[in-house]
């Protein structure tokens, strides 16, 4: 009988094959949409390009997820939030 191991893990993030949900949702629909280019357009050499693009699309993947800091590119929140004016036009001396 086989033993599955209890996934422990939840409240850091769920993970598939490496990857959080939302990026093997990403890598899922790249692969259907490989499936179709095959499919439609059958050759050898675009057989070893799709499992080229895969491949390296699971790679980058993978490494974005072991290292977040590629992701962020700038804050969204500014530090303070503040109802003063950002002008320096008086609308009050015209």
């Amino acid at each position: 009988m086989k033993k599955y191991e209890v996934y422990r893990n939840i409240r850091k993030r769920a993970m598939i094959m490496g990857l959080p949900i939302s990026l093997f949702a990403l890598m899922v629909t790249a692969i259907i949409g490989s499936l179709l280019f095959i499919i439609f357009s059958f050759s050898m050499l675009a057989i070893i390009g799709v499992f080229f693009f895969n491949a390296m699309l699971y790679i980058i993947l993978t490494r974005v997820t072991k290292n977040p800091s590629l992701w962020r590119f700038n804050k969204v929140f500014p530090q303070t939030i503040s109802n003063k004016k950002q002008t320096l036009l008086e609308y009050e001396d015209y």
